[in-house]
């Protein structure tokens, strides 16, 4: 039996796995590539979905955890002292920019995401939480029940009362084809008529991811969040800033995603590359509504010994090799090459640093076209090029590659990625 076969017979069946009776193993990897189970090697744009940030076998990381591990101590719970958790705390909260921050680790951005709904709703005593439409923060049922993303909205039943904001999607809806004033105009106006229409009025935190990660880095123009927050102030309303994806550096410009709005919010919540591939996430915000929680609390593995090793080393790295100007170099290679490309299949490039998305439609119209992004995906797979999928429709191919990419390989994997999309147009054509 396979182990695709044996996968399936053991695995949820909601449990999607890439590439289909065709799905890959990984079973090595070094800096920026990857190898699968028959020995092919291949450029890795994907990262374990932004995940493995620093990139495969990096010695800095690996010395660490190894260290850590030597000591025999992997696990204490967060009832003990972790110097390593207390160090790393320390450099986030520093990084933050938010006074008087405190941290709190967690082993993934579903439950930071958790864990900053559970603050903001104690602090505010409201249930009611603002969130954006084609947004995605996370697999739990409360983080469910924030997610606009029908794909990933497996139930109805929620422990919130949410309102939504409309998304900063350009390419359809209410926003298409506004300039970047207008969008932030249109969407002060829709905030402000959610909460005077459909709100009781002590809303507790609108939540927000910078760039939409799942929703196909779809992102609104620099600024809005800090238009929001103006409103949001005004009525007491908390801002927490979904940093899953957006990060460490990874858009380039800054450091974290929120910064290019202008904004401090007061709760951020962090995971994925922060552990380069261990679990790793954690809230970073305001004194006061970090301490809200009216309960003991306390995390059995959130900022274990081994994972909060990982990830000093990892900011350690992302500050010491200045990844975040590495990622704004590389990315502008990859965002100019793709944003030259002439294709009607072909209908938005759109992104920042090392977070970028193509977004794919029939010709000559809006309408999005899952299948023909489909054969690009697999295109790329043949031509040695792992990529990731998103987007509302499934219409957006993700590119999300290791902030250590070097301008050869960025230049390498646009190639591919351009006779990926020529070859899927030509096929179009032909049909």
């Amino acid at each position: 039996m396979s182990l695709l076969d044996r996968h399936r017979a053991v695995m949820p069946t909601w449990m999607p796995v890439y590439y289909g009776d065709d799905a890959l193993e990984i079973v090595s990897g070094s800096g920026r590539r990857v190898t699968d189970a028959t020995g092919r090697t291949y450029l890795d744009f994907f990262g374990g979905v932004l995940t493995t940030m620093i990139g495969y076998d990096i010695a800095e990381i690996s010395d660490a955890v190894r260290r850590q591990i030597g000591t025999g101590v992997a696990h204490t719970s967060t009832l003990y002292l972790i110097r390593q958790q207390v160090e790393l705390a320390e450099k986030i909260a520093r990084l933050s920019g938010i006074p008087d921050a405190r941290v709190f680790f967690t082993n993934s951005g579903t439950e930071a995401n958790e864990t900053a709904l559970l603050m903001a709703t104690n602090v505010r005593r409201s249930n009611q939480i603002l969130a954006i439409k084609n947004s995605y923060h996370g697999r739990s049922f409360g983080t469910m029940a924030i997610t606009g993303h029908r794909t990933w909205s497996s139930s109805s039943l929620s422990p919130f009362t949410v309102n939504w904001l409309a998304s900063a999607d350009r390419l359809r809806g209410r926003m298409a084809r506004l300039t970047d004033a207008d969008v932030i105009d249109a969407a002060v106006d829709d905030l402000r008529e959610v909460l005077a229409t459909v709100t009781a009025g002590d809303v507790a935190a609108l939540i927000a991811e910078p760039i939409q990660g799942v929703g196909g880095f779809v992102h609104g123009p620099d600024g809005l969040l800090g238009a929001y927050q103006k409103v949001l102030a005004e009525n007491g309303i908390l801002l927490i800033a979904d940093e899953v994806q957006t990060g460490w550096g990874r858009t380039g410009d800054h450091f974290w995603g929120y910064e290019a709005h202008g904004v401090t919010p007061d709760l951020v919540t962090f995971a994925k590359g922060i552990g380069n591939g261990f679990a790793l996430g954690g809230v970073v915000g305001r004194a006061p509504v970090m301490n809200a929680v009216p309960a003991i609390s306390f995390s059995t593995f959130g900022g274990n010994p081994v994972s909060a090793a990982a990830g000093n080393a990892v900011l350690d790295y992302v500050l010491d090799h200045d990844l975040q100007g590495n990622a704004r170099t590389v990315g502008a290679i990859l965002l100019r090459g793709l944003r030259e490309l002439s294709y009607d299949i072909l209908a938005a490039v759109r992104g920042r640093g090392l977070m970028i998305g193509l977004e794919f439609v029939r010709p000559g119209t809006t309408e999005p076209d899952p299948a023909v992004t489909a054969r690009v995906f697999d295109l790329c797979r043949e031509g040695g090029l792992l990529v990731g999928k998103g987007g509302l429709h499934g219409n957006v191919l993700r590119l999300g590659p290791a902030l250590t990419l070097t301008v050869e390989e960025a230049r390498e994997g646009l190639a591919i990625l351009a006779g990926a999309i020529a070859a899927a147009d030509a096929e179009l054509r032909i049909t």
